[in-house]
């Protein structure tokens, strides 16, 4: 199977039986920081988590796991058997209120049929029934594990084709303010003559001096290199994407790079224009790193 990129989003159940007894797994995957597993197993079946885990660990990589294993025995074989500490404390209470309530005695039939007194427990199979059972149970956890992570991969399709989207934004944004003419050395010379134009009409400033402090300008307000990491961050981005290895961790640093990039560019802006684009820019990094949470 090809990899690609996957979500940490899915779920997927899986149904087994042996003679006896029949079986069912389900496993639902939701984002995570890392991989954290919750297991709820049937009744006599925690000696197979050691085991589960490891086929989860092996499989996944990052994503809050819950795995659910429910079992039901063939045929209503099963002893009814009185549960003695939850009859102690029944008759304790009982002995406790019979001086303070005026009530008639509980009838046996009633405190039998109170939740925990009586309980049902199915007769043991014989060792190569339940062994047989368990390889079954382990077989099932596999296949529904194989399910997950397809499920997943679809799901991490469609992120990457909104990923890729909001890439292609960016590499628009930045295109733009590297062809943006606010940029040139002319146009901050043109802005500044104004503003002195603006302040005074009476005081004469050398020529030579406005190319200085325009140059200046230039420099404090130049976004080459933001321009070059932004440019260089996308093609990363791009790769991760495509080489389909898990990658939600690297994308998000990444994700942080985009908006450390774009601060600068919005601080270092020397017009309106600039700005609309830097703020663009932070926007469309926003909902990169929203969907980046998604992904393993």
């Amino acid at each position: 199977m090809s990899r690609s990129l996957a979500s940490m989003t899915g779920y997927a159940r899986a149904a087994g039986a042996v003679p006896g007894a029949s079986f069912t797994c389900e496993i639902k995957s939701v984002n995570g920081r890392g991989l954290d597993m919750r297991m709820r197993l049937a009744p006599g079946f925690d000696a197979l988590e050691g085991d589960i885990r490891q086929l989860i660990g092996k499989t996944l990589s990052r994503g809050s796991i819950t795995f659910t294993l429910t079992v039901e025995r063939d045929g209503a074989g099963g002893d009814l058997l009185v549960n003695p500490q939850a009859l102690a404390t029944v008759l304790a209470a009982l002995s406790d209120l019979s001086g303070r309530v005026d009530a008639d005695r509980p009838r046996l039939d009633g405190i039998l049929g109170l939740k925990g007194v009586l309980e049902q427990r199915d007769r043991p199979m014989d060792p190569a029934a339940e062994e047989a059972l368990a390889t079954a149970i382990l077989e099932g956890v596999a296949q529904v594990l194989v399910d997950l992570v397809l499920a997943r991969r679809q799901e991490g399709s469609h992120i990457a084709a909104v990923l890729l989207e909001r890439l292609d934004e960016i590499e628009t944004l930045v295109a733009r303010a590297e062809t943006h003419p606010a940029r040139s050395r002319e146009a901050i010379l043109a802005r500044l003559r104004q503003q002195l134009a603006d302040i005074t009409a009476d005081i004469a400033v050398p020529d030579d001096r406005l190319a200085q402090e325009a140059l200046l300008l230039a420099t404090k307000a130049d976004i080459r290199e933001e321009l070059d990491r932004l440019a260089a961050h996308i093609v990363s981005a791009r790769q991760l994407i495509a080489g389909g290895e898990p990658a939600g961790r690297r994308l998000d640093f990444l994700a942080q790079e985009f908006n450390r990039e774009a601060n600068t560019l919005c601080a270092k802006a020397n017009a309106v224009e600039l700005t609309g684009i830097g703020l663009d820019l932070k926007a469309a990094i926003d909902q990169l790193r929203e969907q980046v949470q998604n992904i393993e």
